[in-house]
């Protein structure tokens, strides 16, 4: 059965989605945003854009339909869990285990194995990836966050949207790179020869990455990596712009006698936990396949 909401505004000039996400804070922007262009939520009983300023006294109606039954399927995958408490769950994701599933790999991802462990799951935001608040790429080994409700999801997606949650990857690349420490701004799109890569390009989306040389190792630098901003594949994309493609990377870096994968290892992540507001950070060690890559190379 359909949720149904009624306001009368008495804030002027706020966003539409910014008033009903502050009203109903269980739901995320995305989902809000979404209903809004699905027509579920209107002003005055009309049809409204997500960006529209309302004025103190509109009328506003909002229809949250039930969530569709999932269609994935619970698989008994194990998890390496870091932590949980009642609002989140922090996860050392190994490598070749997708976020969601895709075209390519319709199942044994790791939401399949969320909703083996934690069914409740399967009822919070997207149908298609509960809980999910950020990815890595399927070869991307490391921490990562999972909320366990909407209010705690809707949380944590909006640390990640003001930047203020700490990602720290360890990277090993192609060359020596100098200065030891820097960073690279350059803005990521669609690249037009290939549109299922991306590439740096103008009037793509604003994208920061900063670094720090860990150490040289012959001709291949480790670094510690910060993307500022979360576009997709940014790590790859900026390092292979400046001329130092990631080791292991079949796209955008060089192949590698030692590493069937890419050598991207998420090894630390901090945010604020949703039911306090204290700050927490988390480590995960460098995995067995790239520490012996490291040990190749030396």
């Amino acid at each position: 059965m359909d949720k149904v909401y009624n306001f009368i505004v008495d804030n002027q000039g706020v966003r539409l989605d910014k008033y009903v996400c502050h009203q109903l804070g269980e739901l995320s922007r995305t989902r809000i945003q979404k209903l809004i262009a699905d027509g579920y939520i209107t002003v005055n009983d009309q049809v409204a854009k997500a960006g529209l300023k309302l004025n103190i006294g509109d009328r506003l109606r909002v229809i949250i339909p039930p969530t569709p039954p999932s269609r994935l399927t619970p698989e008994a995958i194990p998890l390496n869990i870091l932590y949980e408490d009642d609002d989140l769950l922090v996860i050392d994701k190994p490598a070749g285990l997708p976020v969601h599933p895709a075209p390519g790999h319709p199942s044994h991802t790791l939401v399949n194995a969320l909703l083996s462990h934690f069914p409740h799951l399967a009822d919070i935001g997207d149908s298609l990836r509960p809980g999910i608040v950020h990815r890595l790429d399927k070869d991307t080994s490391g921490v990562m966050l999972v909320a366990k409700n909407s209010v705690a999801q809707a949380n944590l997606a909006e640390q990640f949207k003001a930047r203020s949650v700490v990602k720290a990857y360890l990277v090993l690349v192609k060359g020596h790179l100098t200065p030891e420490d820097g960073a690279i701004e350059a803005p990521i799109g669609r690249d037009p020869a290939n549109r299922k890569r991306m590439a740096v390009v103008a009037g793509g989306r604003e994208a920061r990455t900063e670094y720090r040389v860990i150490r040289y190792i012959g001709d291949y630098t480790l670094l510690e990596v910060r993307p500022e901003t979360g576009r997709t594949h940014q790590i790859r994309v900026h390092l292979s712009a400046i001329g130092f493609p990631v080791v292991g990377d079949r796209v955008y870096g060089v192949k590698s006698a030692f590493l069937s994968r890419q050598f991207i290892h998420a090894c630390r992540l901090g945010f604020k936990l949703p039911s306090s507001g204290e700050y927490i950070e988390f480590k995960s060690e460098l995995p067995a396949d790239l520490a012996q890559a490291l040990k190749n190379i030396a």
